[in-house]
């Protein structure tokens, strides 16, 4: 699930270890805070521990994915998808951590051609050959949040301007997470290679939603925003774990939110977008993916 970019936050400061003994990453670190750069704050690095947790979820995530993969198909309903999301999920002992968040009704969101994301499950909305949807799980298991999505063709054919999209989308994510390939890059790196290949494509970029940190929380710092300047942003160091979900649009950038139900966020000019996600964790040696 997605996050709205803050456009505010306090100044991160990043505190000396307890026993004042300074590894080569806190010098990097406070190297970049004396530059006026934004770092992150001591608390956004996951232990050992924590990560192998936030991996083990993002397996149970991966696999629910692939269980939607295996299933979706024409005449299907997304209140169906949801139950499928939801059975695995609980079987395998976790929870959907979309089912109740701030109101969200439903396991796990799907987002249909002009939907951009958190699209709720229905049984009104039945899928049909062509549609292209994202759909957007994150799992909680023993405390941890590993959170993904994908794009599914429905039939396995659209139209070529819908597939091409798709595949930008796709690459568009490739290339956020290419710019990671060695620690100590800033968010505005990501932005700013993903708003780069969307517009090379003719596609633009959402800029109201962001990915973001993720791991004991469901929505953490930093905020991720796919489009900036190199340069800004938080900077991405070994041991923070975050989302890279690129939402790419056919027209315009801008986006409305549905008043009726508070969630579905649609293109305003009601052309397609399409979106993929993974979680990330940064090492000494650039990202792993958690969510294959």
């Amino acid at each position: 699930m997605t996050k709205t970019t803050t456009m505010k936050r306090k100044k991160n400061v990043w505190t000396l270890p307890p026993d004042g003994q300074l590894t080569d990453m806190d010098r990097r670190i406070l190297a970049e805070q004396e530059r006026g750069k934004t770092v992150p704050t001591r608390d956004l690095i996951k232990t050992p521990e924590q990560i192998e947790g936030i991996r083990r979820a993002g397996v149970i995530n991966t696999a629910i994915l692939d269980l939607v993969g295996e299933k979706i198909h024409a005449g299907m309903s997304t209140l169906e998808i949801d139950q499928l999301v939801y059975d695995y999920t609980v079987s395998h002992g976790a929870v959907p951590a979309c089912l109740g968040f701030e109101g969200f009704p439903k396991s796990c969101c799907t987002s249909i051609n002009e939907v951009v994301c958190h699209g709720i499950p229905s049984e009104w909305d039945v899928l049909e050959d062509g549609d292209i949807i994202n759909v957007d799980c994150t799992t909680i298991l023993n405390g941890y949040y590993a959170d993904a999505s994908r794009m599914y063709v429905v039939g396995g054919r659209t139209d070529a301007r819908r597939q091409k999209l798709v595949d930008v989308a796709w690459e568009c994510l490739k290339i956020g997470q290419e710019v990671c390939s060695r620690p100590y890059v800033y968010v505005g790196d990501i932005g700013n290679a993903i708003q780069k290949h969307a517009h090379k494509n003719g596609f633009s970029v959402v800029r109201d939603l962001a990915g973001h940190g993720v791991g004991l929380q469901f929505h953490e710092e930093p905020d991720v925003d796919h489009y900036g300047h190199r340069g800004t942003g938080m900077l991405l160091v070994p041991g923070m774990v975050f989302t890279i979900e690129p939402m790419i649009n056919v027209g315009t950038w801008r986006v409305f939110c549905d008043a009726d139900d508070g969630w579905t966020v649609v293109t305003e000019d009601e052309q397609p977008s399409a979106q993929w996600e993974h979680t990330f964790v940064m090492t000494d040696h650039g990202v792993e993916v958690l969510t294959h």
